[in-house]
Formats: structure tokens, sequence, C-alpha cells
């Protein structure tokens, strides 16, 4: 590792992680989840809303505040409408799970290039950067899990107590709990604690037994006090929304047991060395330390068998297991970096040329395919695409040329600046692809203020609409078929869709008017990526 990197590690991955998602923080669209979190952080700091948390001005209890508190203080700070402060919350606990990664390698390997090693291929594993917009929770609750696991592993690898590490470790815990329920706690903390047992046994456990209450005691408090306050405040709410949660486990998105076994293809780049990596007869004569290879390759598994279990299955709750996972694939790229140059065996070689020769192929290529296919839109951000170009182009050189060398280390530091070259040139190139059907709602509100026009929503709107608009919608109720008109004569209602018979009863009272429709799509809508719920059709009504 280069002479900077091994005096400083901690601060140059924190700045590689600036580098790469910093600075084109706004440019991705935001999400569904993204938006439920924005709006819920701007009805905080707008209604004083801190603790029976809303959104769009209705209870909004399924997910825990923490998360939200943290998005709100900074949205204080950068204000409610700007997406990068909005966001840059999330992005520091990716760097907080890089730290605590890399501090946890360190301790188990003693060795810092290895843990070096560990943690870049963490922060390019392409969910850990993907689950920040599209489940923002997911990286708090697995980032303060994460603090909490470097101390307990501390604490239970001591022949003393340290009630320093207890305490950090309960802290951090409750936070997680506070973050997203108990997600974490079983996803990465419960398979932690099962191959740490499997591994490194737990030694001295009876004179340690005082001090684990104590961690689960203080953790509960810290985590379940937001539950119980609202509880007792709103219970009928509450109870609702605890009993849809629930239920959710066992018959929404319910895949079969076998649904995440291609998890380690979420590795992104590092799919094929994250499959060898967990070829326990392959690799178990070839890594450094043995004992704590097993650690991880059991951490994964667990991890993976315990999600597998739960009847409720998405890919983005794969997210926690590419942490252990990371820690494995360090084994297999360290063994490379000392061995790959004595190699002669192809079953050994082969598939490394091919991660490696195929990650270079695409820095070579791509430039070109982009620009023959795309000529014309790239035409309107053509320095941005000159410069994306010549970086990937020389990345994948640099990356083809090192491993022709057998030169693994470079080859491998190559790939995760090709990784970051994707984010920092890469995505201010996608808004030269926004369609031209794209009609943003941005302005609406000022144009509903100007006019002293009231807005409300009739069925439904989505919630990225919600937070692009700027404030609370009221929603008009339903009866049935009987709509519970607001007093005014004359208002705007926004609607994703208006049935016939909704357009019949509006109009036996008002006079409608559709005036246009507002699209949140930035593809077209011939693309897989359209979603019509992302139309909002705004219609004026005048009473008759």
């Amino acid at each position: 590792m280069p002479k900077l990197f091994k005096d400083y590690p901690l601060t140059i991955i924190c700045l590689i992680i600036a580098i790469m998602l910093l600075p084109n923080l706004e440019t991705i669209q935001v999400t569904i989840m993204e938006a439920r979190n924005f709006i819920t952080a701007r009805e905080m700091i707008q209604d004083n809303n801190w603790l029976l948390t809303t959104m769009n001005g209705e209870a909004r209890y399924e997910k825990p505040p923490l998360p939200t508190w943290l998005t709100a203080f900074s949205g204080l700070l950068f204000g409610v409408k700007s997406i990068f402060g909005m966001r840059l919350p999330a992005i520091l606990m990716i760097m907080v799970l890089a730290v605590f990664s890399f501090k946890l390698s360190e301790s188990i390997l003693q060795n810092k290039t290895h843990s070096i090693i560990n943690t870049l291929i963490l922060i390019t594993s392409f969910y850990i950067i993907g689950i920040t917009i599209e489940a923002p929770w997911d990286i708090f609750t697995h980032g303060f899990m994460m603090i909490a696991i470097y101390y307990l592993f501390t604490f239970f690898k001591s022949e003393s107590t340290n009630w320093k590490h207890v305490l950090f470790a309960a802290l951090f815990i409750g936070c997680s709990i506070l973050s997203k329920g108990p997600v974490s706690f079983y996803a990465l903390l419960l398979p932690f604690l099962l191959a740490y047992g499997f591994s490194f046994k737990y030694k001295n456990i009876k004179t340690k037994i005082l001090p684990i209450i104590t961690t689960l005691a203080i953790a509960i408090v810290i985590g379940g006090w937001w539950y119980f306050y609202v509880r007792l405040e709103d219970p009928t709410t509450f109870a609702a929304i605890t009993s849809k949660e629930t239920g959710n486990w066992t018959s929404y998105n319910v895949r079969p047991f076998y649904y995440y076994w291609s998890f380690f293809t979420q590795s992104g780049l590092w799919t094929i060395p994250a499959f060898i990596s967990l070829l326990y007869p392959y690799l178990k004569t070839r890594v450094i330390n043995l004992k704590a290879y097993k650690f991880t390759l059991f951490w994964t598994l667990f991890a993976v068998v315990l999600l597998s279990v739960i009847p409720e299955k998405k890919s983005r709750y794969l997210m926690p297991v590419l942490i252990p996972l990371a820690l494995n694939i360090g084994f297999y790229i360290e063994y490379l970096i000392r061995k790959f140059k004595t190699l002669e065996d192809k079953r050994e070689t082969i598939p490394v040329y091919f991660n490696f020769g195929l990650i270079a192929l695409v820095g070579i290529v791509a430039p070109f395919l982009v620009y023959f296919k795309f000529a014309d839109q790239l035409n309107t951000n053509l320095f941005q695409f000159i410069l994306f170009a010549i970086v990937v182009f020389v990345l994948g050189l640099a990356i083809l040329s090192q491993l022709i060398k057998k030169e693994i280390k470079s080859v491998f530091l190559l790939t995760t600046a090709f990784f970051a070259a994707i984010f920092l040139f890469g995505l201010p190139l996608t808004k030269s692809f926004t369609s031209d059907n794209f009609k943003p709602i941005s302005e609406l509100l000022k144009e509903t203020k100007n006019t002293n026009t009231k807005l409300y929503i009739i069925n439904n709107i989505a919630p990225e609409v919600i937070w692009q608009y700027g404030e609370k919608i009221p929603k008009i109720s339903k009866d049935k078929t009987t709509f519970n008109f607001p007093l005014e004569n004359e208002f705007a209602v926004l609607s994703d869709y208006m049935s016939q018979k909704d357009l019949e009863a509006i109009s036996k009272i008002y006079t409608i008017t559709q005036q246009t429709t507002y699209d949140l799509n930035e593809s077209a809508p011939d693309s897989k990526q359209y979603k019509d719920r992302l139309i909002a059709k705004y219609y004026y009504l005048k009473k008759k």
C-alpha cells in the first residue's frame, strides 16, 4: 500500500468516500424511500413533530426517528430544500461504517494493509452505496451496529471487563434499534455473535454475564423508549401500524428460502472474488489467518441463512451481508497480492484474468459505446463526457497493463479507483438522458401561493411528488363513492388517477378542468424505468 495510505488509513478512506460521493450528491433523483424520510424530516422542522412523526400531516410510525432526526438537523444547516443537505447524513454513515469495519478488521488481523484491503472492498461494493438512496434507514441501523460490534469484539477478546466498551456497545445497539427496529440486531449482530462463538469461542463468559445483561438493558432502553412513548401518546394508530408492519413479515413479498443464494452478486465489481472467497476447501490453506477467515465466512453464511428464514424477502435486505462478505473477500485478494506472480495453475489464474480483464475492457470500450449510442443527448454535456471517457479509458488501460504484469496490488487499487471514477465522473452524465416528458412540480407551490389557490390530493400521490412540491398537501377523504370536499368554492387538486366514476361525482358539484400533467419520470414512457405513479394530474375545481 502507498505509505500515505498506511500512515493515515482512516483519513484516506473517508476522503475517498467524500470525493466519490459528495460532488454529485444532488444528481440522482430522490427515491420513494428517501422522499418519505425527507418529508418527515421537513415536517419535524416545520411543525415541530419530533416525536409523533408525520408524513404529509399523517402519522408516520413505520420507522423509528433517529435517521430522520439526523436528516432534519442537516436540513436545518443546509435548508430543507437542499438534497445535498438531506442526503449528507447517510454519506457520513458510510464513513462511519468504513471506519469501524477497518477498526474491527485490524483488531482481528493485527494487519493494517489487509484491513485497508477489506475496507476498500466494502466501500466499493455497489449496494453499500446504493442502499443510501434506496432505503436510507438501513445505512444508519447497520452503521451504528457496526460500531457496537467493534466494541463487543474488543469486550469479548479481553480477559477483563472494560466498562467503557460495554457502555459504547449498549449505546450504539440502542441507536441501531432507534434507526430501524431490530433489523440489524437480527441481520448483523446475531450472525456476528454466532460466528464469534464458532470461531474464537467465548472465554471467561461467566465473569461477563453482568456486563452482557447491562448491555442488553441499556440498549433496550435507548432503542425502545420512542416506541413506548408513541404507544402511550397515540395507541390506536401505533397498534394499527405495528400490526400491518409485522403482518408484512409473513405475507408481503414472500419468496422461497433460496431467494438469497445469489447474495454475492450484490458486491458488484467483486462478484467473482466474492464467490471464490466462499470456497472454504480452496482458501483454507491459502489465507494468512485461518481462524479469522472462518469467522468472516461463518458471519456471512449465518447472516444469509437467518435472512432466508424470514418469508418476506427483498434484495436490499441483503445489504448487511456485504459487510462480513467484504472482510471475507479481503482474504482472497490478499492471497492474490502475495502469490499471483507465482501461480501456474490455470484454474486459479483464469478467474482473476477474467474478472479484472472484464473490468478493464468495460473501461476501454464503454466511452465509445456510450458516445455512438447517445451522441445526440451528450452534446449538451460534452465536456463532462470527454472527462469521463478519458478517465475510465486510462484506468481501463492501466488495469489491463498491470494485470498482464501480474501486479495484483496495483490492479486492486486501480479497480477501486475505477469504481470511484464511475460515480465522480459518470453520474453527471445521467442528466443528459433526461427525457422530454420530464416535468417537475417544484414551481407549483410558488404558483399556488401567488394565486392564493388551495391545493388538495384526491386518491393518491407519490411521496416524491409531495417532497418536490415543498410542503404538506391535504387529502380529500372519500367514503365509498362520496368525497368529503373542502369548504372553498374554488380549489385545485392533484391525483395520480381519476376514474370515470370519480370524475362524474366531482362534476355534479364542480366544474373540473385538467390544467396540466406533472411527470417526475426522467426516463421515457417506453422505458422499463418509467413509473406511472410518478405522474400527477393537476385539476382546477370551481363550484357550479
